[in-house]
C-alpha cells in the first residue's frame, strides 16, 4: 500500500500542454497503479479457469501507455496469476480479461462499454471525466498535478469485484448517475 500512496502524490503533468515526456511519465505511474490496484481486488474464483491461470489485463483503445504497462506487470504476479496484456478495438474481445483500461479513445461510446462489460467480473478504469459515474469502476483523476482515483463501489459490487477497505480509504467514492 505505501507505493499506492507515493504513487498518489507523485506529480504528473497531465494539462493540455503537457510535453510527450509528462505525458509517459502519467501513463508510466498509472501502469504501476494498475498493478497495485489488481492487488488490492479480490476476483470470484470462477473469473479464473484455474487457480495458476493469468490475470488478464486489457486495454481497450488507443493504448496511451507507450510500452509502460508492458514493462511494469513483466514477470510479475498477482496471487499466483501471472499477468497478460492484450489489446483491443472492441470491448467484447476483451471480456474474458479482469482489469480493462478504457482508453480516452472510447468516450463517445462508454455507455456502449459499460454495457458490454459492467456486470462481469471485470476491475474497469479510465481516465475520463465521469467514467465511474457512468459506470467504470475507478476513475483516475488529475488534482493539483497529482493522480488520483475515485471507486464506484456499486459497479464493483455488479460484477463480483471485492475491493479491499485499504484502496477505498484512499479512494473518492463515488455512484453511478444512472445506476447499473
Amino acid at each position: 500500500m505505501a507505493f499506492v500512496l507515493a504513487a498518489a502524490s507523485a506529480g504528473v503533468g497531465a494539462g493540455a500542454g503537457a510535453s510527450e515526456s509528462q505525458a509517459s511519465r502519467e501513463y508510466a505511474v498509472k501502469a504501476a497503479f494498475l498493478l497495485n490496484f489488481a492487488q488490492f481486488v479480490e476476483w470470484p474464483a470462477e473469473a479464473f479457469a484455474s487457480p495458476d491461470a493469468p490475470l488478464r489485463i486489457g486495454v481497450l483503445g488507443e493504448d496511451p501507455f507507450a510500452g509502460a504497462l508492458d514493462a511494469t506487470v513483466a514477470g510479475e504476479t498477482v496471487r499466483e496469476h501471472p499477468i497478460e496484456v492484450e489489446r483491443a478495438d472492441d470491448p467484447h474481445a476483451l471480456a474474458d480479461c479482469h482489469l480493462v483500461f478504457v482508453a480516452a479513445s472510447e468516450e463517445r461510446r462508454i455507455d456502449e462499454v459499460i454495457a458490454a462489460l459492467g456486470d462481469r467480473p471485470i476491475l474497469t478504469v479510465g481516465d475520463m471525466e465521469d467514467f465511474a459515474r457512468r459506470g467504470g469502476v475507478l476513475n483516475f483523476l488529475i488534482d493539483e498535478r497529482k493522480i488520483r482515483f475515485a471507486i464506484n463501489p456499486t459497479a464493483a459490487k455488479a460484477g463480483g469485484l471485492q475491493i479491499n477497505a485499504q484502496l477505498l480509504n484512499l479512494a473518492k467514492l463515488v455512484d453511478a448517475d444512472h445506476g447499473r
